[in-house]
């Protein structure tokens, strides 16, 4: 599996080389950040399903950011985000908003959709001020909701590629075992 991952994996001088990564060059060169490991690929699939609930198109940046803060494999993080997808992202929303509601205890309370202020004569300032409080009063469940599943779901992917990495070490130690029984008989 790791040699598959690999194949796919630019080399460093093709990070080098290319003009727009070439001021990142020392950062994106990191060596946490391309090693494959199981904490690396842990971390990378908790930092991807995490940053994939980023609303609009800053899923990869925040992954790709995420991933250098924590030195976690970069590539993996930034394919764990695409787990958001047309298909799947309402249906996500729609579970994040109702856990948000479930958080602040609004379960069954009915959300009435206001459309958002228009800006007016009242100026920049007082727009800005009214577009806060639509936000804070129509979208503080999904806000925190989508904080709270991202939350889950990062703690999932990272306990699940835990354990998978680890079932897949026994069975081939076990393996490794049986081949060598096997020799010595």
């Amino acid at each position: 599996m790791r040699k598959l991952i690999r194949s796919y994996l630019p080399d460093d001088q093709a990070i080098r080389s290319n003009r727009w990564l070439a001021p990142f060059a020392d950062t994106l060169l990191h060596p946490r950040l391309w090693h494959l490991n199981r904490r690396s690929a842990a971390g990378a699939v908790a930092v991807g399903m995490f940053c994939g609930l980023i609303p609009g198109p800053f899923q990869m940046l925040g992954a790709a950011i995420c991933a250098v803060i924590f030195r976690v494999n970069l590539p993996l993080a930034l394919i764990a985000t695409f787990y958001t997808n047309p298909l799947t992202i309402l249906p996500l929303y729609a579970v994040a908003f109702a856990l948000g509601q479930l958080a602040l205890g609004e379960i069954g309370r009915v959300a009435v959709f206001a459309p958002p202020p228009e800006y007016g004569a009242a100026g920049l300032q007082a727009w800005a001020s009214a577009l806060v409080d639509w936000m804070i009063g129509l979208g503080m469940p999904l806000a925190l909701g989508l904080v709270l599943l991202a939350s889950m779901l990062a703690l999932l992917g990272y306990l699940a590629v835990r354990i998978l990495w680890r079932a897949y070490l026994i069975r081939t130690w076990r393996q490794r075992a049986a081949t060598r029984q096997e020799r010595r008989t």
